[in-house]
């Protein structure tokens, strides 16, 4: 049996990267309540 988390770098990217997140006015207000929380890292 192998592990349940099979990472891959590029469909993480593309589904919570950054620039997905910017593209639509939801994703950039999941960024401000991130940066007014205060997070270290705003995206995967």
């Amino acid at each position: 049996m192998k592990m349940t988390f099979q990472p891959k770098n590029r469909q993480e990217k593309k589904e919570h990267g950054f620039r997905k997140r910017m593209k639509t006015s939801a994703g950039r207000a999941i960024l401000k309540a991130r940066r007014t929380k205060g997070r270290a890292k705003l995206t995967a």
